[in-house]
């Protein structure tokens, strides 16, 4: 029988190999390795021995190198190949907001939900809206800080959650035994969720490397931890001017410590899932 040439047309569809795009691997693209799993955006590629190769980092600071194969990637749920960028960085991947989400362009913000997150006090609520205010106003999620957490039980009660109105807390401090553990366990329900870190205060939440120090100083317990700090680092006793260095040093999710970045994610999830 006579051979005859390979027609793709004549291929079945089920057979056929579906055409994968080719995404460079510009900075800051986050991506998904397929075999692993690992998330994370990209911080450099480059041509070694056994290849190119491209260099993720996770949420938490984690690097890990993985080769550049042929529908080896997951880019917003879809396989794609990772390509090497332009000579002179040319290129441009999708932009990022400051929590790492792909950014909307020219999106409005989405008229406020009936759930709000709480958090415990006004530098919580500004180092929210600094990393993840984008990714709100788009979820039209609102922010609002209670100066302390006292007044919690009296606060879920007023607000009345529901199906359609749920509540995020956010607590400072939520360790086992602590008095705001026995507070977030009175009012945590269906529809009312209380998460924590287990920093004393927010400011300890930001990564020291982003303020150019080794470490957040410990402040003895009864001291006053936005002062003692400031006298441990050596800066003017001057707390609001202190805070307002420690905000400026963020920029995004990298600047902050992952026991922060899990918590502010669950309650955004929480609040914005469908009833």
């Amino acid at each position: 029988m006579r051979s005859r040439s390979y027609d793709p047309d004549l291929t079945p569809p089920w057979q056929r190999r579906q055409q994968v795009p080719e995404v460079p691997a510009e900075p800051d693209l986050v991506v998904e390795e397929v075999s692993s799993g690992f998330c994370g955006a990209v911080v450099r590629c480059e041509k070694t021995a056994q290849g190119l190769t491209v260099t993720l980092e996770d949420r938490f600071g984690k690097h890990r190198v993985f080769p550049m194969e042929p529908r080896g990637f997951l880019l917003e749920g879809q396989v794609v190949t990772l390509v090497r960028p332009p000579a002179g960085g040319t290129g441009r991947g999708p932009a990022r907001t400051a929590s790492g989400s792909l950014a909307v362009p020219g999106a409005r913000a989405r008229v406020a939900r009936a759930g709000r997150i709480f958090v415990e006090g006004r530098h919580d609520a500004e180092l929210v809206e600094r990393v993840w205010g984008d990714d709100l106003r788009i979820e039209g999620v609102v922010v609002e800080y209670l100066e302390g957490i006292n007044d919690l039980p009296e606060i879920v009660r007023r607000f009345d959650p529901g199906p359609g109105a749920r509540l995020g807390v956010l607590v400072d401090h939520l360790v086992p035994g602590s008095k705001e553990s026995r507070i977030a366990a009175r009012v945590t329900g269906e529809h009312v969720l209380v998460v924590g870190h287990p920093f004393v205060d927010v400011w300890a939440a930001v990564q020291p490397s982003a303020l150019g120090i080794d470490r957040w100083p410990d402040v003895p317990p009864g001291q006053d931890f936005k002062r003692g700090t400031c006298r441990a680092l050596g800066w003017p006793d001057d707390p609001p001017a202190a805070w307002r260095r420690i905000l400026g040093a963020v920029h995004s999710y990298r600047d902050l410590r992952p026991e922060l970045l899990g918590r502010v994610e669950e309650l955004i999830d929480f609040v914005t899932a469908e009833a």
